[in-house]
Order: C-alpha cells, then structure tokens, then sequence
C-alpha cells in the first residue's frame, strides 16, 4: 500500500508539472501578448508599443521561455522576485506569481479564498451522501414499485435543470419571493468569529448543491445497488437465513459504494477547485468566484494559479479514491 501511494504521488507530481508547463505555454504563446492586461491597465488603456515592450522586458517576455518557465518553477519551492514595471515585488515561497490588479502575491490571496471554498465543498458534499446514498438505497430495494418510479422520474427531471438556473431560482424563491428567515444573508464568514453567521452565510449554498447533488446521486446509488443485489454472492447470502438488513448494507452496500466513491472524488475534487456559480449566486468569495473575476480583469497570474490548484486538488482526489477502493472491495489489488 505505501509503495503504491508513493508511485501515485510520483506520477501526479509529474502530471502537475506537466499541466504548469501547458499553463504557462498557453499564456505564453497566446494570441496577444501576455503583458498587454497589465500594460492596459497601468496605462489606462493607453498602452503604447514602447510602453507594452517595458512591460514585457520587466516581466520577462522577451527572455527564452525556458528560462522564464525555470524560474516560476524554482519560485515555487525557495521563491523569487517579481519585477512589474517600475516596481520589483519579493514574492515568497510558494510563487505563484504577483497579482496584476491587487500587486500582492497571488497565493497570500489564495490562502484567504481558501476556507470559504473548503466550507461550500465540505457541506455540499456531506448533504450529497447523506440523503442521494439512503434515498437510492432505498428505491433499489423498492425496485419497480410506483415509489421507485415517480422518485426516479421526479429525480431525473430535477437533474436536468441546468445548475446555474436551479441555484439561482433556489435563491431567488427562499430569499426574495418567500423571504425565509435565515436565507437572506449569504455569503462567507469565518468560524472563527461568528460560527453562527458562519453557518446561516452558508445554508442556502448548501441547500442548493445538496438538492442537486442528491437528485444525481440517488440514480447513481440506485443504479448501483440494483447491480449489486443482483449478485450470486447476495442469492447465497439470502440462502444462508442471513437478515435482509445485514444482506442489502454489509453486503450489497460495500460493493455498490465503489463506483459511488469514484464519482464522489472526482466531483470533491471539482468542489474543492472552486464553484463558480454557487459562489457568485450567493456572493461567497472563494476560489470560483476569484477565478471568475481573475478572467474578467484579465488577471493573468490569478488565472494560472487557479488552474494549476485545480489540477492539483484533482489529482490528489483521484489518488485518494484509489486508496480507498481496497478498503470497499477486497476484490481491488494494489500492487
């Protein structure tokens, strides 16, 4: 097993230095010059081809881009200074780059955005498992009854509303049409203040990514449940007098949950990454929210860095499902 993580952290170590590397080409070699949203905004959008050629001489667009990439590479681990025309910034450990429009260090800003992205994921997934799990437990032992039917097609119906509409019609209905006490104030504030606010800033974000969340989860714990009881080892069980309770959840239970924990990592991870439109509905600065204003601004740092967060917390949610694989099937091997 410790060999086996260790192989896995090795390969998305060299995944994520892959990605930086595509990141930073991808800016690098874009369709404009990557200096052009600084030299803009510093000028007031009177960015002139002597000004722009300061700008990218300053940034150090006009060096190799392997030596440029070297750098941002060793700032990483022991940090660098980052020179914007006419000021140079010491940018410490971890260098993410410098902000274009606040012009401080882009992981200091990171670092502030991350709980309140961490608590949106957390919430929003606990309520994704705490009733899309049961529920489709549920149906799958309840399978072909009208139940099941109007809870699958009720479901199913419920999933096909785009996110972004269903979050803001949630918001829109709970907080302005029937103004229910404790929706109305959204938004993110520390635990470590008001642990009360905290949660009731919070709430209705969760409310709309676990309604959701759930209707997604339940045909996928249904599906999978209905799979696993149609197994010969669940028949022999059955045979064996064992209880139907010890039957559906020690048994059929453990293996259905395998396919359940590889969507749920992958869509943590994604959570984790930062949600974009839960966290601009409902005004929580976060990780998706910074992004999203990061591309508006032309921030070209910010976007880089959150993107190679992204990548990172992906893999990380990958290697941990697989981990978790052998302890709910002892079918799974890890070599």
């Amino acid at each position: 097993m410790f060999a086996y993580v260790v192989k896995r952290l090795i390969a998305g170590a060299v995944v994520v230095a892959l990605v930086s590397m595509a990141i930073f080409l991808l800016f690098w070699y874009g369709p404009s010059s990557p200096a052009q949203p600084i030299c803009d905004r510093e000028t007031n959008n009177r960015c002139s081809p002597v000004k722009l050629a300061r700008f990218e001489k300053s940034l150090g667009y006009d060096n190799p881009v392997y030596e440029e990439y070297g750098k941002f590479a060793k700032g990483i681990f022991v940090g660098r200074k980052v020179e914007i025309f006419p000021t140079t910034y010491d940018c410490p450990a971890p260098c993410l780059g410098y902000s274009y429009r606040t012009k401080v260090p882009v992981w200091g800003e990171m670092k502030e955005r991350l709980p309140a992205t961490f608590s949106v994921a957390i919430g929003g997934a606990f309520l994704y498992l705490a009733f899309g799990v049961p529920i489709g437990v549920a149906a799958a032992r309840r399978r072909g009854s009208v139940a099941d039917k109007a809870l699958v097609s009720s479901f199913l119906f419920l999933s096909s509303i785009p996110y972004y509409l269903f979050a803001l019609l949630t918001w829109l209905y709970l907080t302005v049409i029937f103004e229910i006490p404790g929706f109305s104030d959204t938004g993110y504030f520390p635990i470590t203040d008001n642990p009360a606010k905290w949660f009731s800033g919070l709430l209705l974000a969760w409310v709309a990514l676990g309604i959701f969340g759930c209707t997604q989860y339940t045909r996928y714990a249904r599906g999978a449940m209905v799979e696993a009881l149609s197994e010969d080892y669940i028949r022999t069980a059955k045979a064996k007098g064992l209880p139907p309770r010890t039957v559906v959840y020690k048994h059929g239970l453990r293996a259905a949950l395998v396919p359940i924990v590889t969507i749920f990592g992958i869509d943590f991870g994604t959570l984790l990454a930062g949600t974009i439109f839960t966290e601009r509905i409902f005004e929580i600065d976060g990780i998706g929210f910074w992004s999203l204003n990061a591309v508006y601004a032309r921030d070209l740092p910010v976007v880089s860095a959150t993107a190679l967060f992204s990548a990172v917390v992906l893999i990380l949610s990958n290697i941990a499902v697989d981990v978790v694989y052998s302890v709910l099937d002892p079918r799974v091997r890890l070599s």
